[in-house]
């Protein structure tokens, strides 16, 4: 079920109503109906991984709880372990497993093996769930929390259905205690709620998805066209994938807000990030600090801190983990290592001083840094979009060596364009906000947002193309 499908609408007409009607009194009625709710919606995509789900689920929340009471070291550790093979050998049997073996198969020129069968789907959102679910047991090993005595509540955190496919990555310590809390109706908090909806619907319906036209037919013939025209996809899909995802994410944010509960920001104008790390603190904020609290400390920690290279392969080590974690293809390691390899540069100090890269281009012009940070991306973005590795290189190969060009004209027209450059002055002029509509209602009488709400509405519904799926839901 499609966020930007009148199915989700009513869906969520639905569960609203009878979520309120229950009343505020019955918090744990509220919560059973969230549960089945999330479970319905996850289930309308196919039921079978709904198992999966539910096991997830049960696996941590037993974990969590036996790690706590245990008093001896060996035994949490055990649970831990557990846990973190229960999650991880989930990701890498339904997503991993196949691609290793193909690339074990290619790097020993094996052209036949008994593994040729596995071909499995993956299921929606795994990615996402699994490191929400992992976390609560690692931090309940970290004693930075106490395990929920409540199944309801924890398996409601793991699936809440407007964050469960693609986010906001929560952890337990933030999203837990909002299922065990007291919750009352809201209207202001209502009213933001279906803003930010509208507002997450613009940029997925009205600037993702046809961009998203351009960029498919230029990426699915890339031997057709010319440097320019290759650059100019580059450019359109890194628009198109931040459109798309935080679009879905506003969307999300905006659904939870209807029920009275608050989601991560997991964007915060990130092409106006100075540096290369600076956009990481800005893009997919979740998911940067869970690697970063997972994975890059420990690493860090399990070497010598104070030598500034093993910093360096830490940080190489996570970008590949965070591009791989994306899908199971050599483009994203290259989108990772892209990544990595520049927020390492810009670590590297200048002539002996305590003077960097990334400090050069956090006191250079907006211009330059933003130019630096959006080509880095454009780059890296060329093999998030390509199907394969040699065709990402084909394509830079292309730009790069200035290939000539003539269909530039015929790709996107102005009417399409203007959309994009819509949603870029209104989230520039208003980045101090969570969302353009927030700051709106704050600045302009009624009748004038409500003007401003139609207009958006008709176009929703007018000029919509083909309901497209969010790209993280693949993730």
């Amino acid at each position: 079920m499609l966020f930007n499908t009148f199915d989700f609408g009513f869906f969520l007409v639905v569960v609203y109503t009878l979520y309120w009607t229950i009343g505020i009194k019955n918090r744990k009625s509220q919560n059973t109906l969230l549960l089945l709710a999330s479970y319905v919606f996850y289930g309308l995509w196919d039921w079978r991984f709904l198992i999966l789900l539910l096991l997830s689920s049960l696996v941590d929340f037993i974990a969590g709880k036996k790690i706590y009471n245990a008093s001896a070291k060996l035994t949490q550790r055990l649970w831990l372990f557990f846990s973190v093979f229960w999650n991880l050998g989930i990701l890498i049997l339904f997503k991993y497993f196949g691609f290793f073996i193909n690339s074990f198969n290619s790097l020993f020129e094996i052209t036949s093996t008994g593994y040729t069968f596995w071909n499995v789907a993956i299921p929606v959102g795994l990615s996402f769930y699994t490191f929400q679910t992992l976390s609560y047991t690692l931090d309940v090993y970290r004693k930075r929390i106490k395990p929920t005595q409540s199944w309801i509540d924890f398996f409601g955190f793991v699936s809440f259905f407007p964050q469960l496919v693609a986010g906001p990555i929560e952890r337990a310590g933030k999203l837990i205690p909002q299922f065990t809390a007291p919750r009352s109706f809201n209207l202001q908090k209502t009213k933001q709620g279906l803003r930010q909806i509208l507002w997450g619907l613009f940029k997925k319906v009205l600037v993702a998805d046809k961009l998203g036209l351009a960029v498919n037919l230029i990426f699915d013939t890339p031997q057709e066209y010319g440097a320019i025209t290759l650059l100019y996809g580059g450019v359109l899909f890194a628009f198109q994938l931040y459109c798309d995802f935080s679009g879905y994410t506003d969307i999300a944010i905006g659904t939870a807000k209807l029920f009275g509960f608050n989601l991560s920001k997991n964007f915060k104008t990130p092409y106006l990030a100075k540096t290369i790390s600076e956009f990481w603190q800005r893009w997919h904020i979740t998911l940067t600090r869970w690697f970063t609290d997972y994975v890059y400390i420990p690493l860090v920690r399990q070497t010598k801190e104070k030598v500034i290279y093993t910093r360096y392969i830490a940080l190489l080590i996570t970008m590949v983990l965070v591009g791989l974690w994306h899908g199971a293809n050599w483009t994203f390691v290259a989108f990772g290592l892209v990544n990595g390899f520049a927020m390492v540069l810009e670590r590297i100090s200048l002539k002996g001083k305590q003077f960097t890269i990334g400090t050069l281009f956090k006191k250079s012009p907006r211009l330059i840094s933003t130019i630096y940070v959006f080509s880095i991306f454009t780059v890296s973005s060329i093999f998030f979009r390509s199907e394969n590795i040699q065709e990402a290189f084909f394509i830079l190969k292309r730009i790069f060596t200035l290939t000539p060009d003539t269909h530039l004209s015929t790709l996107i027209g102005f009417k399409k364009l203007s959309y994009l450059f819509i949603m870029l002055i209104a989230e520039i002029a208003t980045q101090k906000w969570d969302f353009p509509l927030q700051y709106i209602e704050t600045k302009f009488p009624r009748f004038i947002r409500w003007i401003l709400y139609y207009i958006l509405i008709i176009l929703l519904i007018r000029y919509a193309e083909t309901q497209e799926p969010f790209i993280y839901f693949q993730f």
